[in-house]
């Protein structure tokens, strides 16, 4: 799932709050960075909760929204989305692969130390 620009600026307000918004927390955090109208952020935090993206609580009168989950859960559910629409097994493993020869050297050591922190060993019979 792919979002637009204003939905991913949406998000990050939603990411950055320490706690639950209304739309016109999120507007007014907008309005800091470029010009949006008030109606066009109620709907982007509608389509978003309806996504499953961020969360919806009444209140009153109002509406607070949250992110769903966080920014990295995100990423990871969209990259594995991504692996699953390439098709076999055998494509699956050149896109991983094309990634990792991608990756800086840092974020190589990254993953090789959260592969090594997440694998089990084997048990003998």
């Amino acid at each position: 799932m792919s979002l637009g620009h204003l939905e991913r600026d949406v998000m990050d307000c939603l990411w950055a709050a320490p706690a639950p918004m209304t739309v016109r927390d999120v507007h007014a955090a907008l309005g800091e960075q470029r010009e949006v109208a008030y109606t066009t952020v109620m709907t982007v935090l509608q389509r978003l909760a309806k996504k499953g993206l961020a969360q919806q609580t009444k209140l009153g009168k109002a509406h607070l929204y949250s992110a769903s989950e966080s920014r990295e859960q995100m990423a990871a559910e969209l990259m594995m989305d991504a692996l699953g629409d390439v098709g076999g097994a055998q494509a699956r493993q050149a896109a991983l692969l094309h990634f990792v020869g991608r990756m800086t050297a840092n974020e190589t050591e990254l993953l090789k130390a959260a592969l090594s922190a997440s694998t089990t060993p084997e048990r003998a019979p």
